[in-house]
């Protein structure tokens, strides 16, 4: 299991990861990103992934 962290200040809130892995991550009502979960789990690994690899600020990041 690995820790789902965000750097708010580089996020521009355009939701690439909340539709990829919208278990984990949703735009609040005034468009800032909120983590529903910090951690990873065997069923949104994957998601989780492709959410910090398709970020274009590369905010998020896993630590383990």
């Amino acid at each position: 299991m690995s820790t789902i962290k965000v750097d708010f200040d580089l996020c521009e809130s355009n939701a690439l990861c909340e539709a990829m892995a919208p278990q984990v991550f949703e735009l609040d009502d005034d468009d800032y990103l909120q983590l529903k979960t910090e951690q990873t789990t065997d069923e949104n690994r994957a998601d989780v992934e492709r959410a910090v690899a398709a970020c274009p600020r590369a905010a998020i990041r896993l630590e383990d």
